[in-house]
């Protein structure tokens, strides 16, 4: 026999559970305040539709044609080019004091961000070092660990959060304040913890992002990254930082390259070669081929330029070539250029007079170097 408590528990089942279901009548104030909350939802998302469809012009059928793709491409670049050109007509109050303090700076500008304001951040950061002004990027929940030891009190820190509220900033806001170490805020938030406990307010104003859902940072972003720009060029400037400067922290690379002078490629000492006006041309056929540039220098008792000599001088002269002397058949006005012209001008030159080496003379005349087109090509010049 089965008991009558073990019918009743079997009826439940079968009937889907009657005794649970009756706990929550079809009208009771949960059910309907769920489907107030849903409602709201809906009505919430249509209109956050409508708002992003208005504001951004968003084709919400996914029109993947070239033309289609261009026009999103378009309203990005024009919006964020919108946002930097209102910053520039009403630039941060602060920006002029923020510039001045990094450029009298003893110590190191200390720059901080999380997510997409810590790429930023590390680009300012390198931008600052390449111009003249010492710098590091500081992770900053690293900083939370141990590299709050990074910071001393002779640097400046420029901490970057959009909101301004980025938690993992609150142990370096706390660092600066506690060994009154300048903080500078960028944020488009002036409310903001960041913004109210930093000495220099660098204020982003509050614009759309450029993104489709106006959420990822894109607006925000490019406003912070010209910021920075503008902050580096302007120290930059104010330290009277030049090309030969610039050279001195880019040796490498392309940049470096065209930044070389004539003097750092040239050869000099005992590769020149230098003949007597008086030489015979055999012996001078001999200087060009061991000394392997093409061209001969010929000088004067005094030690100047006299001339020069080249293989078309030679082809010119050839049916008397070796019963002359050098100074007979030197070109008395030969191209020549100094030791600080940049490489890049000196390869320009070249080219334009369809030669492929030169002498390198000093003030006073005197050949100090000779330069030869492939050792321009070597160096990346070109």
């Amino acid at each position: 026999m089965v008991s009558s408590s073990r019918h009743s528990n079997l009826a439940d089942k079968q009937h889907g559970g009657t005794e649970l279901s009756n706990k929550w009548p079809k009208n009771s104030p949960k059910k309907r305040a769920n489907a107030v909350f849903l409602g709201t939802l809906v009505s919430s998302v249509t209109t956050l539709y409508s708002f992003l469809k208005q504001q951004f012009w968003i084709d919400m059928t996914h029109d993947n044609s070239p033309a289609a793709i261009t026009k999103i491409g378009e309203r990005v670049l024009n919006i964020e080019a919108d946002a930097i050109s209102q910053m520039a007509n009403c630039m941060p109050v602060d920006f002029a004091a923020a510039a001045q303090l990094i450029l009298g700076l003893e110590g190191r500008v200390i720059v901080a961000g999380i997510g997409k304001s810590g790429h930023i951040g590390r680009k300012i950061s390198a931008t600052l070092a390449s111009t003249g002004t010492p710098s590091d990027f500081l992770h900053a929940s690293e900083a939370s660990h141990g590299d709050l030891g990074m910071v001393t009190q002779g640097d400046v820190c420029i901490l970057i959060s959009n909101s301004g509220e980025t938690s993992e900033l609150g142990d370096l806001i706390r660092y600066t304040r506690r060994f009154s170490i300048p903080l500078i805020g960028i944020s488009s938030n002036p409310d903001s913890t960041l913004m109210q406990a930093a000495d220099y307010l660098l204020t982003l104003p509050k614009l759309p992002e450029a993104c489709a859902i106006g959420m990822a940072p894109t607006t925000s972003t490019t406003l912070t990254l010209a910021l920075g720009d503008a902050l580096a060029v302007a120290v930059m400037e104010l330290r009277g930082f030049n090309s030969e400067d610039f050279l001195k922290f880019h040796p490498g690379g392309k940049l470096g390259a065209q930044l070389a002078r004539v003097s750092d490629l040239m050869h000099d000492g005992d590769a020149l070669p230098l003949v007597g006006a008086d030489m015979p041309m055999s012996d001078v056929l001999i200087t060009m081929t061991s000394k392997g540039f093409g061209i001969a220098a010929t000088t004067r008792e005094d030690g100047l330029l006299n001339g020069v000599i080249t293989d078309g001088d030679l082809r010119r002269n050839m049916g008397n070539l070796m019963a002359m002397k050098a100074g007979e058949i030197a070109n008395p006005f030969p191209v020549t250029v100094t030791p600080d012209l940049f490489a890049a001008q000196a390869l320009a030159l070249l080219n334009d007079r369809k030669i492929g080496a030169l002498m390198v003379v000093d003030d006073q005349g005197k050949p100090v170097g000779v330069l030869q087109i492939h050792d321009l090509l070597r160096a990346g010049v070109a």
